[in-house]
């Protein structure tokens, strides 16, 4: 993953959520999918797209990634995804809105309504069958990386 400070950019193309199984599958290397989520990682931290990841989904990194791999590896996985996406700050009434969309998996409700807080293009995430009736358009990082011209080899 590269590892680079944001910097403000008012002409950004697109704009993502990155899924929690999404962050999950660059860290811990997890295959098919890893090379995918990586390269939109990498895209986002060019500053190609802007990326967020709801609040609640760095805790869940975190100690998932804890488990897996230590808490150096977590520690450094956090810092490295907090230096490239923003952070959705999820209120009250983010969590009632969630609720509200009546999808059946609490967690992903969630998910949405950091999407629709942030007005962000896509959701990405690899079980877009889980967002099939919420108000927000779930993606895989294949698909929103077809949305890119092809990276130039230098």
């Amino acid at each position: 993953m590269v590892r680079a400070r944001r910097e403000a950019t008012d002409a950004i193309p697109v704009t993502v959520l990155l899924d929690t199984n999404v962050l999950l599958d660059v860290i811990l290397d997890r295959t098919p999918w890893a090379d995918d989520a990586t390269t939109l990682l990498d895209r986002i931290a060019r500053h190609e797209a802007r990326g967020y990841v709801a609040a609640h989904a760095v805790t869940t990194v975190y100690y998932l990634v804890e488990r897996a791999k230590g808490r150096g590896a977590a520690t450094t996985a956090v810092s490295d995804l907090l230096d490239i996406l923003d952070v959705v700050a999820l209120e009250g009434a983010d969590f009632r809105r969630a609720l509200a969309l009546g999808l059946k998996d609490y967690e992903d409700a969630v998910q949405a309504a950091a999407c629709l807080k942030v007005g962000a293009r896509f959701l990405v995430t690899r079980n877009e069958r889980d967002f099939k009736s919420a108000p927000v358009i779930p993606r895989s990082a294949a698909e929103v990386l077809a949305l890119f011209a092809p990276i130039e080899n230098t």
